[in-house]
């Protein structure tokens, strides 16, 4: 947060009270962990190098946490997933919803992200589970749940709304607005298969922020179907070819560890497959 104030503030602590933490810990490791200014706070060099293991063991806490919750059955517990946007506005609600309703005592942190960030999550523990794409990760479990199709978006009036499918070499003389999903985009890697590169004019983090500009006039993109369900935004939405498709999985690091509210709401998740979207 860079101050010590906003940073209480955010934890339900008093100021004070979270300097006198700070101070304790910093005493218990004979190390100063945080340098203080007039204009904030800052980790110091060593505090840095501490960081990513105190991360670790504050995650292994909520996993005995999880687990002590998974003897005692399922009247309270947290699951933590991470997410696209499209599966934060298309999927989860209603899934949220059942869920709640079978277990009230259940809570969820949510991270919305990309595949590059939501398999960093998975691999640090800062998340329990989260919606990738097999192709974009390595070294975790996957449960492959969908494939989907991705859509060329163009302004309304565009001239190349005449046609039914758009060819890629076509879209790629247009401005294009990419979407920053990481290390990973679909489309990007269909350009490379068949050797041509889109004109990227603007890189941008939110398919939403990309569906205004489009309308706008300020180029062309490709984005997922789901995305663009129950929009109204004034742009024309067209195949590609070749076609784009995105698969869509749960990814993992150990199934058999994965506290059981998740198991459970995963189970739920595949039950609903073929009414979801």
């Amino acid at each position: 947060m860079g101050s010590f104030s906003k940073a209480a503030d955010r934890m339900g602590y008093s100021q004070s009270a979270l300097s006198q933490m700070i101070f304790s810990l910093e005493n218990e490791l004979s190390i100063k962990l945080v340098n203080r200014f007039r204009t904030g706070a800052k980790l110091t060099l060593e505090g840095e190098e501490l960081y990513p293991q105190i991360e670790k063991m504050i995650y292994q806490f909520y996993a005995v946490r999880e687990k002590a919750n998974e003897i005692k059955g399922l009247e309270t517990g947290t699951i933590r997933m991470g997410t696209l946007a499209s599966i934060s506005a298309h999927w989860l609600p209603s899934l949220l919803k059942e869920f709640q309703e079978q277990y009230p005592g259940v809570d969820f942190v949510i991270h919305q992200g990309d595949y590059t960030s939501i398999y960093e999550w998975i691999k640090t523990g800062a998340v329990d589970f989260g919606f990738v794409n097999p192709k974009a990760v390595s070294g975790l479990q996957t449960l492959v749940l969908k494939e989907g199709a991705m859509l060329a978006v163009l302004p309304e009036n565009h001239p190349l709304t005449v046609n039914d499918t758009i060819p890629l070499q076509l879209l790629a003389l247009e401005p294009f607005i990419l979407l920053e999903e990481g290390h990973y985009y679909e489309p990007l890697e269909v350009f490379k298969s068949i050797g041509i590169s889109p004109n990227i004019k603007y890189t941008i983090h939110d398919d939403y922020a990309i569906m205004t500009m489009v309308e706008a006039g300020l180029g062309v993109s490709i984005l997922a179907e789901l995305v663009l369900h129950r929009t109204n935004y004034r742009i024309k939405l067209r195949p590609t070819e070749p076609s784009i498709t995105r698969t869509i999985a749960i990814g993992y690091k150990d199934k058999s560890s994965m506290p059981i509210a998740c198991k459970r709401f995963i189970g739920l998740l595949q039950e609903h497959l073929d009414k979801l979207p």
